[in-house]
């Protein structure tokens, strides 16, 4: 971990004009610099960054933040990286958090294995181009494929000799340990106990990290002989987690952010085909099934997903309910079917880039659209299986994590099946419920700290299958991860849409002024005090909050929150500068959003004008009320959900018990409004 102090040093060092420069042609706009957007395509400037505050912002698609945030979405780098990157341009020696032994054992051999791998990649591109087997079947193999000789080295593709133990031998010669040889996966050991390669006979596709780094290898066999796996992966390893990386994600960030679209396909050669054919946009599964954690690997870039499906009608309908994952992961998911017989990597072969992107575009649509007119294609007149349409669709909406896109297509839906869109809502509360009650009965039966692999079926062409590779044994439950995450997703947006600009707020108050001194004596409840005891602004909310037994909906905002306590009393306020290099990048980032100021006034607007840090007595507890009544709101519309519900309303004594609850948040609510109403009117008269 980089320290604090070093953080610090980085961040008062680094100039974001002078860095920005680096990449954007700038031009000076009054006291502030301007220049074209670098994440997205525009005629006129919009991108705008701020010598004073050290901030960028593009007013157009609002990405920007501090310099660390610049770095890390213009070269796609991680914190920590972006970190590092400054740190080298400027100088600053980077001073990390001292290893214990075992931390700094474990970090040695994670080091050992990427080097191993490295060298391995370079061996399997040397026997590729300059071995006589490798030239003859390795690179024939390829060109048979249509790959030109730059796009195999942009992949850094290879070829594994035919003995089964060349390898293995070169890695020992080379003084790499038997052991990183088996926990890399390039090597195992035979029932007769003998050291033998995995991938011998193969071409190699290496697998990147993010970042660049060799992580693993797939092997595809190049005979007909169907008793061998066609394909065979590396198995998990120290530094490798087949459910958190993506074929072809390394080179395709950039294109991803600049294009706003992801597109996923399943083969290895669906991907180096789409980019030979410039579509440079694309990531796979490679075979396997997408995972929670590969969602949001592509979420980090966009939240926009076409899923390339080969035309095959049943491997198609097995895959739709896997789908929901992204669904409710938040991404916005169409589906392009191409053509018959037919995959990515043949299509692309057939058109050059401008083709296939015209393609995609008149052809891909929404997966819910697609979803219902594929299945009600097999419905007929048959009232049964239209019935079981309506559930598995009524399922994928209840995926999506924001209610307005759901009523849009509850909506649409209730339409295109010709149903009352009633009885579509009243399926889609008893979805959400049975989704809760999984997600509990999952979590209460799972042991703590116990995860699974998302088994969400593939899309693309049907070249590519994962065989269990040797010491491979992982598995995957697609039903509870779905629901799990589906659970989660729904829990977001309820709690969101009713109190997130609320807790916004309040959020961007601690980032502004946690550890500032709040004049208690001029809120409500201490207007009569004479001794006005000293808190901060992050203590007052905790102890505001913690009365009313509330707290934040959101896990960034109770983490912010909890920090800013801890912080002590400035009257000078340093809390933006603590938040702004904190070690968090989500935090951090968010820091840079809300730290700062939307409006800047001019001199005539300046005369009279009261700055917010002093007004904090007032704009404190009015946001913290805010937030309260939000939160009222909440639970009273919950609760005509509730009573709104076909099944509570043939229940007359649950009904009446929540009609009781509804009463009583109801009075509770007008009091509070009432209480809100003469704190408006005192204030206005103490101003008078």
């Amino acid at each position: 971990m980089i320290d604090q102090a070093t953080i610090a040093r980085i961040l008062d060092a680094a100039n974001i004009v002078d860095v920005v420069k680096d990449f954007v042609t700038l031009r000076k706009a009054g006291v502030n610099y301007k220049g074209l957007c670098p994440f997205h395509e525009e005629k006129t400037p919009s991108f705008v960054v701020s010598p004073s505050k050290q901030l960028c912002k593009c007013f157009s698609c609002g990405k920007g933040g501090n310099v660390v945030h610049f770095i890390m979405e213009h070269e796609q780098m991680t914190y920590p990286e972006a970190l590092r990157w400054l740190a080298k341009r400027y100088g600053i020696e980077i001073q990390e958090k001292e290893l214990t032994p075992e931390e700094r054992a474990k970090a040695t051999e994670r080091e050992s294995l990427f080097i191993l791998n490295e060298w391995a990649r370079d061996y399997f591109i040397n026997i590729l181009h300059n071995d006589v087997d490798g030239v003859a079947i390795g690179k024939a193999y390829f060109r048979s494929r249509g790959f030109r000789d730059d796009i195999i080295r942009k992949f850094q593709l290879g070829f594994s000799p035919q003995s089964r133990d060349a390898m293995s031998h070169a890695a020992l010669r080379r003084g790499f340990k038997e052991d990183f040889l088996l926990k890399t996966g390039l090597s195992y050991r035979t029932r007769e106990g003998r050291l033998q390669d995995r991938y011998h006979g193969r071409v190699i596709f290496p697998v990147h990290t993010i970042s660049g780094k060799v992580v693993a290898f797939g092997g595809r066999i190049l005979t007909s002989d169907k008793t061998i796996a066609k394909y065979v992966n590396s198995p998990e390893s120290e530094i490798y987690s087949k459910s958190h990386e993506l074929y072809g994600l390394y080179f395709a960030k950039s294109a991803i952010v600049k294009q706003g679209r992801c597109y996923l396909v399943e083969g290895y050669t669906d991907v180096i085909s789409m980019h030979q054919s410039g579509i440079e946009n694309v990531v796979a599964s490679s075979g396997t099934s997408l995972t929670p954690g590969q969602i949001r690997l592509i979420h980090r870039f966009t939240e926009n997903i076409t899923v390339l499906y080969d035309g095959d009608s049943a491997g198609i309908k097995a895959s739709l309910r896997g789908i929901d994952m992204l669904l409710s992961e938040g991404m916005n998911v169409s589906v392009l079917l191409l053509p018959d017989g037919d995959d990515p990597d043949s299509f692309a072969r057939k058109h050059n880039a401008e083709e296939y992107r015209r393609y995609i575009e008149e052809h891909q649509v929404d997966f819910i659209r697609f979803k219902v007119n594929l299945l009600l294609a097999d419905c007929k007149n048959d009232p049964l299986r239209k019935a079981e349409l309506i559930q598995s669709v009524v399922q994928s909406i209840a995926a999506i994590p924001r209610p307005i896109p759901r009523q849009m297509y509850i909506t649409e839906c209730a339409s295109m099946l010709d149903v009352d869109e009633a009885l579509l809502m009243h399926e889609l509360q008893q979805q959400i419920k049975t989704i809760r009650a999984n997600q509990k009965n999952y979590t209460e039966g799972q042991p703590a700290g116990q995860g699974s692999n998302a088994s969400t079926p593939n899309a693309g062409s049907s070249e590519q299958t994962d065989s269990k590779s040797p010491n491979d044994n992982t598995g995957s439950n697609a039903e509870d991860t779905t629901n799990t995450a589906t659970s989660n997703a729904i829990e977001k947006s309820i709690v969101h849409d009713s109190v997130g600009a609320e807790e916004g707020l309040l959020v961007e108050a601690l980032i502004r002024y946690a550890d500032l001194p709040i004049p208690l004596n001029f809120t409500a409840e201490n207007e009569a005090s004479d001794a006005p005891e000293e808190y901060t602004v992050a203590q007052y909310i905790q102890s505001e909050l913690t009365t009313d037994g509330l707290q934040l909906p959101s896990a960034m905002g109770r983490s912010i929150l909890n920090e800013a306590t801890s912080l002590p009393l400035d009257r000078n306020g340093r809390s933006l500068t603590h938040f702004l290099a904190h070690p968090d990048p989500e935090i951090s980032r968010t820091a840079a959003q809300m730290g700062e100021d939307p409006y800047v006034l001019c001199q005539s607007q300046q005369t009279g004008y009261v700055p917010e840090r002093q007004r904090l007595g007032e704009l404190i507890p009015r946001l913290v009320h805010d937030f309260k009544n939000a939160v009222l709101n909440r639970e009273l519309q919950s609760l005509l959900r509730q009573l709104r519900d076909p099944a509570v309303m043939s229940n007359p004594q649950e009904y009446r018990e929540i009609m009781q609850h509804y009463k009583e948040l109801y009075e509770v609510q007008k009091a509070f409004a009432r209480y809100l109403g003469e704190r408006v009117v005192n204030a206005g008269m103490r101003k008078s």
